[in-house]
């Protein structure tokens, strides 16, 4: 795996990837990149405006899919169009927002980052078994090392509001269902990857969204530390095509404790590493959803 780069990726050609968050970022990134290596890639976006400006700057087989994560009537809508999938990466996310409530009630973060992304790849379990090797990528972060589920109240309708606290868990939730995916699933390869600390979109309107000074003093002392898109969008491209990839790893970058460099396998906390968290989490996210996954 020593400096695996976007050159090492396999030719794509007959491949289909789903990749949402694919209008900026790490998602516009790896899309861009897919389709260049013979994909067709299906760009899951909020705004379709956004998204159809980003599906011109990608060169190759594209179109854009209206997906809106915080929204579980959008998440049916846009599975239900899509009838063959090879891989799916769950890319987009919300960072660090102030309080709020998805359309169907549940936590901002938690809502769109964990539950929107399980409801979305439980119902493309069909469309993924139709293709022999097809893959899951769920994107998580160094967050999940300080998150935290709170099974009484993942929706913090009862605590104090933490934007961090939230967010780690969010992140810690993408981890425990990437791999519970694995552990249940026998035709579907679940894989989850973190980006280091990568300068985009998101971490540049975090300060803005809280009108935090000391917000904008620590993103700039994190960019010191942080690497570009073109690198933060490895792990993922690596989760996503390479033959080494394995099911339940979890990926991100080789130096400065995880922050930037090359895929390499990354560590996950003692807590990201629960088997029972990660099954007391799957049965919740089905009450919370309303979604039973049909797995064998």
């Amino acid at each position: 795996m020593s400096r695996w780069t976007e050159a090492d990726i396999p030719d794509q050609t007959g491949r289909t990837v789903l990749v949402t968050g694919a209008n900026s970022g790490l998602g516009l990134r790896t899309a861009q990149v897919l389709a260049a290596k013979g994909a067709h890639v299906i760009m899951g976006c909020r705004s379709v405006q956004r998204g159809q400006a980003a599906r011109r700057t990608v060169s190759g087989s594209a179109e854009v899919l209206e997906l809106d994560l915080a929204d579980l009537s959008s998440v049916r809508s846009a599975a239900e169009q899509v009838s063959a999938l090879d891989v799916l990466i769950n890319n987009a996310g919300v960072m660090a927002v102030p309080h709020g409530r998805t359309v169907d009630g549940f936590e901002r973060q938690f809502g769109t980052n964990h539950l929107g992304h399980a409801a979305l790849t439980w119902l493309l379990l069909p469309a993924l078994r139709q293709r022999p090797g097809a893959r899951v990528v769920t994107v998580a972060s160094l967050a999940h090392q300080y998150g935290r589920i709170d099974f009484d109240d993942p929706n913090w309708e009862r605590r104090s509001y933490s934007y961090r606290g939230s967010y780690g868990q969010s992140k810690l939730a993408n981890i425990l269902f990437a791999r519970e995916l694995e552990r249940r699933s026998s035709d579907v390869t679940s894989i989850a990857a973190h980006p280091g600390v990568t300068v985009t979109d998101l971490t540049n309107n975090m300060a803005s969204a809280h009108n935090s000074l000391l917000l904008r003093i620590g993103g700039k002392i994190s960019h010191l530390f942080s690497q570009s898109v073109e690198m933060g969008a490895l792990p993922q491209l690596y989760a996503a095509t390479s033959p080494d990839a394995r099911g339940g790893q979890y990926y991100g970058p080789d130096s400065f404790n995880g922050m930037r460099g090359y895929p390499t396998v990354a560590r996950m906390t003692a807590a990201a590493r629960d088997d029972l968290a990660a099954n007391r989490l799957w049965e919740l996210t089905i009450k919370l959803t309303g979604i039973t996954p049909d797995l064998p």
